[in-house]
């Protein structure tokens, strides 16, 4: 760690090599030749069925002796751990570990869930959620709101990148049998906007807990052939290529949100990172201080783009509302923090 004042976080590798010693220092790297931390992704505020649909995912894992990455919280992120402690129990596998990785503004709101073990702190957003992806294995995302949106399409970004077309990650959108519709919402969204390569990178599954934890200890096991035959680190994924837009902090105010590129004529993983820096417009005009004191001073933020992304966009958005995915606890009605235009055709 001697070197690491040494680091210039505006190059995107030394970010990377950032996030290493930050982990490293927390103890999370674990050189044992495993490849078996799942990462649960979800939202915190969700009925007491889909917490035990997340609780009963983590019991089937933890009985296939799977370890439980989350974001450290309630709701989606404790379900997965509090069922994989039992799964561990059962199988007299006393090394379980759930680890949670968060951010200063998150655990100063909320603290950690009891089943932590392990425990880390990220800078910001970005950084945060490229440690879930250098550390875990594999991804399973719960039902959530806006919030989780943005990490599906942070993930999907990195993964339609040309580097890491052919690298296995195993994705697993999972619910129980009332959430089908809110992945089916989802997987049209994705559809319409990046197209079926980015549809191909994942698997729904519904209302199958032990279907989910097969496909992930499965599938992993080609994570970790995939690392041996290119010599790369069981505990960290230095072979998976993150572009700079994805690592640099994206604090959104009225100018940024107004200059998203929106539009098919880009890479799709630029798209994504475009339409990830959208929700994380939202959901900062929703519940972040400063996004919010934005948005009292000069109104909405303005979303301009292209009809072809902008109306899958809006009828996400609003399936959120209908749904009260985007409500905020002790308000009567959602009040967008945004408004979307089309912008002027390209030449």
């Amino acid at each position: 760690m001697a070197k690491s004042n040494a680091l210039d976080l505006s190059r995107s590798e030394h970010i990377s090599n950032f996030i290493f010693h930050l982990l490293r220092n927390a103890n999370l790297l674990k050189t044992d030749n495993s490849c078996d931390i799942v990462v649960c992704w979800g939202g915190h505020s969700i009925s007491r069925s889909e917490y035990d649909f997340t609780k009963e995912v983590g019991y089937q894992l933890g009985l296939r002796g799977l370890n439980i990455c989350t974001g450290c919280g309630p709701g989606a992120m404790k379900g997965p751990m509090k069922g994989a402690a039992v799964g561990h129990a059962k199988q007299r596998h006393q090394l379980g570990r759930y680890i949670g990785v968060t951010e200063p503004g998150i655990i100063a709101a909320e603290s950690p869930n009891p089943i932590v073990n392990e425990l880390t702190i990220l800078p910001d957003i970005e950084k945060r959620l490229e440690a879930f992806v250098r550390l875990g294995h594999g991804i399973i995302v719960f039902p959530g709101g806006v919030g989780t949106a943005e990490e599906i399409l942070y993930l999907l970004g990195l993964l339609l990148h040309p580097d890491n077309l052919n690298m296995p990650f195993p994705l697993v959108f999972a619910g129980s049998k009332e959430n089908e519709g809110y992945f089916k919402m989802i997987d049209q969204f994705i559809g319409q906007t990046l197209g079926e390569v980015a549809q191909s990178r994942y698997q729904i599954v519904i209302d199958d807990p032990v279907k989910v934890a097969r496909i992930l200890s499965q599938e992993l096991k080609e994570v970790k052939q995939y690392r041996r035959i290119r010599r790369d680190a069981y505990y960290y994924n230095w072979l998976l290529k993150i572009d700079a837009i994805f690592q640099a902090p994206f604090e959104p105010t009225h100018e940024r949100m107004a200059e998203l590129k929106l539009h098919k004529h880009q890479p799709m993983h630029l798209l994504a990172a475009a339409l990830r820096q959208a929700f994380s417009g939202i959901v900062s005009g929703n519940v972040k201080q400063e996004g919010i004191k934005q948005i009292q001073e000069n109104g909405p933020f303005k979303i301009y783009g292209d009809l072809e992304i902008l109306q899958p966009l809006e009828d996400l958005l609003e399936a959120f509302v209908r749904e009260g995915r985007m409500k905020l606890p002790g308000s009567k009605q959602y009040i967008p923090s945004y408004e979307i235009q089309l912008s002027p055709p390209h030449s």
